[in-house]
């Protein structure tokens, strides 16, 4: 069964292309264990909410963009090795390097019940 890896980050809007790029040079090794697909988008229309928002579970700051990013595995088995194997062969990444605040950013595991068509 397929296993979906979603994050929700807040990114300063000056930083869009770096966060994009910092991204992008991760999905080689997440391809190369496993990972079937991933994608970034740039929130473009994220309103505030009356209860909750995107907004507020990462705290966005009113110069940063909300972020939502997944990557798709086969199943939960290949995604747990890999991620075993990234945190046995990586060192600890300099989170001083990121282009964003990572304790804001929110993340979890997730078994579809529902799939139709494929991402692009």
């Amino acid at each position: 069964m397929p296993y979906v890896d979603g994050f929700v980050i807040p990114v300063p809007t000056a930083k869009r292309e770096e966060y994009r790029a910092y991204e992008a040079k991760w999905w080689p090794e997440f391809r190369k264990l496993g990972a079937q697909s991933l994608a970034v988008c740039w929130g473009n229309d994220v309103p505030p909410g009356k209860q909750t928002d995107f907004l507020r579970a990462v705290d966005a700051k009113p110069d940063e963009t909300v972020t939502l990013a997944w990557l798709t595995w086969p199943d939960k088995a290949t995604r747990d090795a890999a991620y075993k194997t990234m945190m046995e062969a990586t060192p600890v990444p300099d989170t001083s390097a990121m282009p964003f605040d990572g304790k804001r950013m929110i993340y979890g595991g997730f078994e579809p019940i529902l799939m139709e068509g494929a991402a692009k």
